[in-house]
């Protein structure tokens, strides 16, 4: 497979680097709170450039992407509209698990023609025990991280979003791979956590999103009841949404499942008009 890396400057002068396979319409392809672009979609790119230019930027601080002090959403906003914008319209654009960056895309770039968010967190609509959870995971990933050991801290982290059936499928270096974005994981948390200001998942902040919504979660998810409650918040607060559950598929189909999600996308952007072509097995 053809391979290129492009570089966008962000507002601040930081560098967003993604790598650029395939051939078709512009898909761009976002990692969560966790990852960055370099791990996200590896295994999912193989079967979307079959049809479509595949973008996976990282923003600032993992994968090949510079980086800078502030991790705020509004600078990450920035990160990823540099990106997108450098392409030019339009684009198919997927979020996934940590989605305000991504939301915060879709509602200022005017490049973005569609959006799929696989398995989004909204924080507003969990319950007090979710959100423990959350703060629990990311607290015992911290304290691993700050004696220097990252695939300890990815270890500590993964059972918050990754199944006992998903684990067993993991790669033996996983925990290292994906060891390298938790600093700034830790600083987007960090950093975000008590910000004040709009949220780019609220009503009023949706509202600026026009462009046709998929929200699918995995009934195998670890934490299914929120993630459905934020796929069916979005759908309620966007002009054009719709949701999807994908049976058994867990929060790392995009790791373990990539086929599968590969399908629903190529299916959803098709039926939208996103792109010119139907999917080809």
């Amino acid at each position: 497979m053809k391979e290129k890396v492009q570089v966008a400057i962000s507002a601040d002068s930081t560098e967003i680097v993604g790598r650029v396979r395939g051939e078709g319409p512009s898909l761009v392809l976002i990692h969560g709170g966790w990852g960055d672009g370099e791990v996200g979609y590896e295994a999912m790119v193989p079967y979307l450039a079959r049809q479509f230019t595949c973008y996976t930027p990282s923003t600032r601080g993992r994968g090949l992407s510079g980086d800078n002090p502030d991790h705020s959403v509004d600078r990450l906003v920035e990160d990823l509209v540099a990106f997108i914008d450098m392409i030019g319209g339009p684009v198919c654009l997927v979020g996934w698990s940590g989605i305000e960056a991504v939301l915060g895309a879709a509602a200022r770039s005017d490049a973005v023609a569609a959006l799929v968010i696989f398995e989004g967190y909204v924080p507003t609509v969990a319950d007090d025990e979710e959100l423990a959870g959350l703060v629990s995971a990311v607290e015992r990933t911290a304290a691993a991280a700050a004696v220097g050991n990252l695939a300890d801290a990815a270890r500590a982290f993964a059972p918050y979003v990754v199944n006992d059936t998903e684990r067993s499928a993991l790669a033996p270096d996983f925990h290292e791979r994906w060891g390298r974005s938790i600093p700034a994981m830790l600083r987007y948390f960090q950093q975000n956590a008590t910000a004040d200001g709009p949220k780019a998942y609220d009503g009023g902040q949706l509202a600026r999103i026009s462009v046709p919504v998929l929200a699918l979660w995995g009934t195998g998810t670890t934490h299914p009841a929120f993630v459905e409650k934020s796929a069916r918040y979005l759908a309620e607060h966007l002009a054009d949404a719709q949701v999807r559950e994908l049976a058994g598929v867990g929060h790392f189909a995009p790791v373990v499942a990539p086929e599968l999600l590969a399908r629903e996308l190529a299916s959803f952007f098709g039926k939208v008009g996103a792109m010119e072509n139907s999917w080809i097995s």
